[in-house]
């Protein structure tokens, strides 16, 4: 009588809502160790650049400079891309009447052009009012008393609906009959708006050799602290420490470096702003503006700690890649 065969199995994972408890567990509980020990790492690579005070500055310093310089300059563009806005929103056509165009002639004329749709709005100022400020703003009233006639035009000021359509408005404004000449009034803010847009791209292009600049100051500086501890390294490649191990306090400190060079370049810009704000207002004051400086943003700071953070882990990885593998335990 034949024995019934038994058949093997492979062992099966345990199952039910236990098994899935205890895997829960065991994530969470290397989680928790994983946390713990980049902590540990965040903070010991902090306190090894407090250790060497004098060359953590040097080197902090010298990244702040280069981050602050493109940083400072794009808000100074910003500044005066605003003020290029508000004068373009307030940029009018000034119509100069013929001296045979009478008053009656350009009220007229001025209640027909407010039905334009084109025409946002039409200010008026007949030859008595511009003859008057004249006086008033030259200091020539006793030279202007001796004048038997007034010899300055009537004036309407147009203001355009639609700023982009200014030119045609001009063109149509020029040729009618009562219009001696036709002129746009701050038309020099646009090619200010096309050298801004210059200047844009100018400060971008440094920007990006600065950023080079940066990857080669905390690629440099972390060179040298991984020739300071080849020993600590050679021990640790012994003793059967991974390349990831022993790359990661390198990695933290250049985003230290990096976010420390990017609060330091925050606080230069903005004492910079701070010590031309006065200035300003009162250069704004003497032109009648409310127009006030404005520093970095919140958006802008958090773009600047960023990039400071991307460029020190940048230099940081490509400087432990390239010698890190040069190291190896005889």
């Amino acid at each position: 009588m034949k024995r019934p065969q038994r058949t093997t199995r492979a062992p099966q994972p345990p199952q039910g809502p236990g098994a899935t408890r205890r895997q829960h567990l065991a994530l969470n509980q290397w989680l928790r160790s994983y946390g713990r020990l980049h902590a540990q790492v965040f903070i010991s690579s902090l306190g090894r650049l407090y250790r060497n005070p004098f060359s953590s500055l040097l080197t902090t310093a010298v990244i702040a400079i280069a981050l602050a310089l493109p940083s400072g300059l794009l808000v100074i563009l910003d500044n005066l891309q605003r003020l290029n806005t508000t004068w373009d929103g307030s940029s009018s056509i000034s119509l100069f009447m013929r001296q045979t165009t009478s008053d009656a002639q350009t009220d007229r004329l001025a209640n027909e052009l407010k039905s334009w749709p084109r025409i946002a709005a039409v200010h008026i100022i007949h030859r008595d009012q511009a003859l008057e400020e004249f006086r008033e703003l030259s200091g020539f009233g006793e030279a202007l008393n001796a004048l038997e006639e007034n010899p300055l035009p009537g004036v309407l000021v147009v203001k355009p609906g639609n700023p982009d359509e200014t030119e045609a408005l001009l063109d149509d404004l020029g040729r009618l009959p009562e219009v001696e000449l036709a002129q746009i009034d701050l038309q020099w803010v646009r090619r200010f708006g096309t050298l801004m847009d210059i200047g844009r791209r100018g400060i971008l292009v440094v920007g990006a050799l600065l950023a080079i600049a940066v990857l080669l100051i905390v690629g440099n500086t972390i060179r040298l602290d991984i020739q300071n501890r080849r020993d600590e390294i050679e021990v640790s490649k012994l003793i059967g420490g991974t390349d990831a191990f022993i790359r990661r306090p390198f990695l933290y400190i250049g985003l230290w470096y990096g976010l420390l060079g990017a609060l330091l370049a925050w606080i230069l810009v903005s004492l910079g702003f701070l010590l031309i704000d006065a200035p300003a207002r009162q250069l704004a004051t003497l032109y009648d503006s409310s127009f006030l400086l404005a520093g970095l943003s919140w958006q802008g700071i958090g773009i600047l700690l960023l990039t400071g953070i991307g460029l020190g882990l940048a230099g940081s990885w490509l400087a432990v890649g390239r010698h890190l593998d040069d190291i190896e335990p005889t």
